[in-house]
């Protein structure tokens, strides 16, 4: 384990962080062994603390207790998402000239890059991996507490083959993920750049008392959620099961975030068919039985009943009224 061995490195002895994370010394032998994420958040507290580095030995100077929470800090004032990120990569490279961050934004899609330095791999390949991980886990837990918001993954790629525990990727990072690639990124929506910061220096202390929950769980509530359903619906997904599929999620995952934003998958699909079907109606000459099927409707009947409990008039009214 990565952390045991920031400990031999420095001659200490990890036991005492091993045991208030009820980690045994079996288990930690053990390749198939997992940690719980509340482990994970005790142990690395404690030896944080312990070895005072934050990065646990990963860098070629230690990063002393405080260090990210100081660059954390050094964002909050941002306007919006993009530029806290931007900032945090540049500050990062100023107490970790290491490896470089890099915000890079294609299109729709916006990837966090890591650029190693020629150095990141000297205590080994298990600590290269940590470093990686643990550096792409706290800027994109960060920026999902910035905003307030689950930043769903689009994508994730890591410069090293498939790891022994390449299972608990799906943890870390939910989505499609790639080993071997050139480079470690995250990819998500670039939308969630233009989002503005959610928190203010109070939010900060208190999460500051507990930062590495950030770093472990993933985000639930998702600001986005809705706009991405209804684009999803709009696209042609015409089930839950279609529409979890577009967003990189599970079928049980879409129907909790719904419920936690307030809102139910057969009335935001009703909200898509009703404006597809309004736009459809004024913009087109087509007839009421092509308006039902390009709105998702098998019949025109169907249609027309959906249609009047909408807006209280049939589809021919609407039509004349607009």
């Amino acid at each position: 384990m990565g952390v045991a061995a920031a400990y031999r490195r420095r001659g200490m002895n990890p036991d005492g962080a091993l045991r208030r994370a009820q980690i045994t010394p079996q288990a930690l032998a053990l390749p198939e062994a997992r940690l719980t994420s509340l482990q994970m958040e005790q142990l690395s507290e404690a030896a944080m603390r312990e070895l005072d580095d934050e990065g646990l030995g990963a860098f070629s100077r230690p990063l002393p207790w405080g260090s990210y929470g100081m660059l954390a800090r050094a964002s909050l004032t941002a306007p919006d998402l993009g530029i806290a990120v931007k900032r945090w990569c540049r500050h990062h490279g100023l107490i970790a000239p290491d490896i470089a961050l890099a915000l890079e934004v294609e299109g729709s899609r916006a990837t966090l890059a890591i650029e190693e330095g020629p150095g990141i791999a000297r205590h080994g390949e298990a600590a290269r991996e940590f470093c990686l991980v643990h550096v792409l886990r706290n800027i994109h837990g960060l920026a999902c507490w910035y905003i307030d918001s689950r930043i769903p993954l689009q994508g994730s790629g890591f410069p090293f083959a498939a790891p022994a525990h390449a299972d608990a990727y799906a943890h870390m990072f939910p989505g499609p993920r790639s080993f071997g690639a050139a480079r470690a990124t995250v990819e998500f929506d670039a939308r969630y750049l233009g989002l503005p910061l959610r928190r203010d220096e109070r939010a900060m202390r208190q999460m500051l008392q507990r930062a590495l929950p950030l770093t472990v769980l993933q985000y639930r509530h998702d600001r986005l959620l809705l706009q991405q359903v209804r684009q999803a619906l709009a696209a042609g997904a015409q089930d839950a099961d279609a529409v979890a599929t577009r967003l990189n999620i599970s079928v049980r995952t879409l129907h909790r975030q719904l419920a936690d934003a307030g809102a139910g998958l057969q009335a935001l699909k009703d909200e898509v068919r009703s404006e597809r079907a309004r736009e459809l109606l004024l913009r087109t000459p087509r007839p009421i039985k092509q308006v039902a099927q390009a709105s998702g409707f098998a019949s025109e009947k169907s249609f027309m009943r959906a249609f009047r409990q909408w807006t209280g008039m049939t589809p021919a009214e609407f039509r004349q009224r607009g």
